[in-house]
């Protein structure tokens, strides 16, 4: 089965991709996946999108994030 797809680049906080790879390191979740899942979940859940939008625990001085 073939899907489209849509190729991006995006920026990651370092620290955070890291500690991503550490907890993922015994499973099969990758960034591909996290993010489709994030996404979809975005998307079509307005309480996950509400908390997504209300995180600013994330926020670096200077940045967008």
């Amino acid at each position: 089965m073939k899907f489209n797809t849509t190729l991006t680049s995006i920026k990651l906080l370092e620290s955070m991709y890291h500690k991503f790879k550490t907890n993922t390191a015994d499973n099969n979740m990758t960034l591909q996946r996290l993010i489709n899942r994030s996404v979809h979940l975005y998307v079509h859940d307005a309480a996950f999108r509400d908390k997504i939008t209300s995180t600013k625990t994330l926020t670096v001085s200077g940045s967008g994030f």
